[in-house]
């Protein structure tokens, strides 16, 4: 037997409270360059982000044994080091780059702190 009630498509359905709720999103959709412009501004604020945080021992650390593990097989490989002597070299680096680092970092934190005190002024 055929269907004899059909579901409404109604636009507008009401609640308990009787305000009228939209389904689904009524504006119109976002063109392509608009999305990406909304991309890049996320990506750009979560730059700036990353970029004002004060640097940590910890960051520089990172960053000085993924560099130290680079040094090492570069020294064996290309310097012709035996495993030994490239991890002894790559030991005195590792301490060497991790103040390097630190003091770089604070550095170019401390430039950019000024510059964005700057333009607030202006």
């Amino acid at each position: 037997m055929a269907q004899t009630k059909r579901k409404r498509k109604t636009k507008h359905r009401g609640n308990a409270a009787g305000m009228i709720e939209t389904r689904g999103r009524t504006g119109r959709p976002l063109s392509a360059a608009e999305k990406s412009a909304d991309a890049k501004a996320k990506v750009k604020a979560a730059r700036l982000d990353r970029l004002n945080q004060p640097p940590t021992w910890r960051s520089s650390a990172n960053r000085a044994a993924i560099a130290t593990l680079i040094f090492a097989a570069l020294a064996a490989t290309l310097l012709h080091q035996s495993i030994g002597g490239a991890l002894a070299i790559s030991a005195v680096v590792f301490v060497m780059y991790i103040p390097i680092g630190y003091y770089t970092d604070m550095f170019l934190y401390r430039s950019r702190q000024k510059k964005a005190a700057g333009k607030a002024k202006d």
